[in-house]
C-alpha cells in the first residue's frame, strides 16, 4: 500500500471559538484528510470547488503535493459552512451550511484514480460513497466516515455500504446513534458484526478505541492545555492514520501497525487543534511529528514489573 485516494468536500469554513474566530478559511472533509495524510504517503483528493475558491487555497494544498487533478471547478460558489463553539469544545453549534457547487458533486473517477490501492470515503452521502467504491479496481484497503446528517437520512444506505469497508471511523455519539446501542464498547461491537475489520470511534478530549476482531485498545488524547479550534480534527485523525498505515505496509489487520497509526492518528489531530482551519498542519516539519508521537507512545507505555504481588494472599470477596 502507498497511494491514498479521499472523496469528500473541500469548503470555506468560519468558525468561532472562545479563542477567537476564522473566517472564510480552507475547510472541508477532504482537505483536512489529505494534508494530514500527505506527510506519510501520496495522496490524491477528489472534489468540487466554485468559481470563487482562493487560488492560495488550492497551492497550500499543492505545496504538499496533494495531486489535484480530481478536484473540479464548477460554476458557481464553493460550499461554505459556519459554527460556534463554546467551552465544550467537542460540540459545535452549526450556525449555516450551504451547499453551493457541493450540492450537485458526482464524482467520477479517472483510470489512475481507479487504481489507487487505498481509498477514503469522507463523510458525503453514503449513495455517493458506494458509487465511488463501485468505480475502484480491487483496492487493498477501504475506510469510510459519516456523520449525524446521513444516520438519521440514509441509516440503511449506510449499513449496506459497511459489508465493503475495512475501516469505519466513527465518533462516539454517532456510532451509539447509528446502532441503537448505549455505550461505544457496544456500538464498536454491532459495527463490526456488519463487515469492517477494524472500527475505530473517536471521543474527542477522552481519546478514541479501536476494535480490531474480538479485542478493543483504548489511546487517550495527547494532553494539551489549549485547544483553539477542534474543527477537521476527525478527518486529520484518519489522515494520519490511513497515511501512516499505508506507509508502512503489509496487512490492514496486523494489530501492532493498527495500534502505531493510531497513535499518528492522534499526533496529527494534536496538532490541527492548537490554531484555526488548517494552518496548524500545513507546514509541519516531519521531525516534529515523530518527535510528539515518540512522546506520546512514551505516556502510554507501562512497563512490566515482575513479581508484583509475589508472596501476597488473594482477597476473596
Amino acid at each position: 500500500m502507498s497511494g491514498i485516494l479521499v472523496v469528500g468536500s473541500v469548503a470555506l469554513d468560519s468558525v468561532r471559538t472562545t479563542a477567537g474566530k476564522s473566517v472564510e478559511a480552507l475547510g472541508g472533509s477532504a482537505t483536512y484528510f489529505a494534508l494530514a495524510a500527505s506527510y506519510f504517503a501520496d495522496v490524491a483528493l477528489v472534489g468540487v470547488v466554485g468559481e470563487d475558491f482562493p487560488r492560495a487555497h488550492r497551492h497550500t494544498l499543492e505545496r504538499r503535493g496533494v495531486d489535484l487533478s480530481g478536484l473540479k471547478v464548477a460554476k458557481g460558489k464553493t460550499f461554505r459552512w459556519s459554527g460556534r463553539y463554546g467551552k465544550d469544545a467537542s460540540i459545535a453549534k452549526t450556525l449555516a451550511t450551504d451547499l453551493n457547487v457541493f450540492k450537485n458533486f458526482k464524482p467520477v473517477l479517472s483510470e489512475a484514480q481507479r487504481r489507487m490501492p487505498v481509498v477514503f470515503l469522507a463523510n458525503i452521502d453514503p449513495d455517493l460513497q458506494a458509487s465511488v467504491l463501485a468505480q475502484m479496481q480491487s483496492p487493498a484497503l477501504v475506510a469510510c466516515d459519516t456523520m449525524n446528517y446521513w444516520i438519521d437520512s440514509k441509516p440503511a444506505a449506510i449499513k449496506k455500504l459497511l459489508c465493503k469497508v475495512d475501516v469505519f471511523f466513527s465518533n462516539d455519539q454517532e456510532a451509539m446513534r447509528l446502532t441503537g446501542a448505549p455505550n461505544a464498547l457496544q456500538a464498536a461491537e454491532a459495527l463490526g458484526a456488519l463487515g469492517p475489520a477494524v472500527i475505530v470511534i473517536k471521543k474527542g478530549e477522552h481519546g478514541a478505541l479501536m476494535k480490531v476482531g474480538s479485542k478493543f485498545f483504548v489511546f487517550p488524547a495527547y494532553p494539551l492545555a489549549r485547544i483553539k479550534d477542534p474543527t477537521g480534527a476527525g478527518d486529520t485523525f484518519a489522515g494520519g492514520f490511513l497515511g501512516s498505515l499505508a506507509s508502512m505496509g503489509g496487512p490492514h489487520n496486523d494489530v501492532g501497525r493498527l495500534k502505531r497509526a493510531m497513535a499518528y492518528g492522534t499526533t496529527m489531530a494534536s496538532f490541527n487543534v492548537e490554531d484555526f482551519s488548517t494552518r496548524n498542519i500545513e507546514a509541519l516539519e516531519r521531525e516534529l511529528i515523530e518527535e510528539r508521537f515518540h512522546d506520546f507512545a512514551e505516556r502510554m507505555t507501562v512497563p512490566r514489573v515482575e513479581g508484583l504481588f509475589k508472596g501476597r494472599r488473594a482477597v476473596s470477596a
